[in-house]
């Protein structure tokens, strides 16, 4: 049965993804080819990764696995062929149609928010593009990380021996030498994303850092 947080997560998401919408639709044609914080994939690759996964169904995920024999990267690539159109405008229009969806694979819809922020800066941050993101949204994608395993795409294990303290919510978990910094900073850093050290703070930092460094 869907929670009473569902159609709060929906909101935030439909938000994330408009916004993304916007930045992009200011992009000059050679930006979409700019490498993003995925490794070996580009702003387009991204944006039609984000239209992949607006469609998919719990079905459609667990036969896209079957095809992909169980790769997760194998699964990626194909839903990025498949959405990918010859143009980025194509590839803008068609996330634009499916801005609206709440399909979700087997999963909590609180990873479409985390897909949303995350990937929006895997796509904003090599573009110099700045969002200032609702601390409430970045609040929720970071709790639901920081319980997640790494193997379900989670930040779990990448934050094991340090207190994490976002100094913009107020939000605090985990125990052990304490490491401040944003909401989003510390969501993109367990995400597996690069940081720079200046985003952080406390005696915990500098082996927060080495932690994730080894661990990626």
């Amino acid at each position: 049965m869907p929670s009473k947080e569902w159609p709060v997560v929906w909101a935030a998401v439909r938000e994330e993804r408009r916004a993304l919408i916007d930045d992009l639709t200011a992009l000059r044609p050679e930006q979409w080819a700019t490498p993003s914080l995925c490794p070996g994939w580009d702003v387009h690759d991204v944006l039609a990764h984000l239209v992949s996964t607006a469609k998919t169904t719990r079905w459609r995920f667990l036969r896209g696995m079957v095809t992909a024999r169980f790769d997760f990267d194998r699964d990626n690539a194909a839903g990025i062929a498949r959405e990918r159109a010859a143009t980025p405008a194509g590839t803008l229009a068609e996330f634009r149609r499916v801005v609206d969806e709440t399909k979700t694979p087997p999963a909590a819809p609180a990873t479409r928010l985390v897909e949303a922020i995350v990937h929006g800066e895997d796509i904003r941050r090599p573009l110099g593009i700045s969002r200032e993101y609702p601390i409430e949204h970045v609040a929720t994608a970071l709790r639901y990380q920081l319980k997640t395993p790494a193997a379900m795409g989670g930040g779990k294990q990448r934050a094991e021996g340090s207190r994490l303290v976002a100094v913009d919510s107020g939000d605090a978990a985990g125990s052990g030498d304490v490491v401040r910094g944003s909401g989003l900073s510390l969501l993109l850093a367990v995400s597996g994303r690069p940081v720079h050290p200046d985003e952080f703070t406390g005696e915990g930092a500098a082996a927060f850092l080495s932690r994730l460094a080894i661990a990626d």
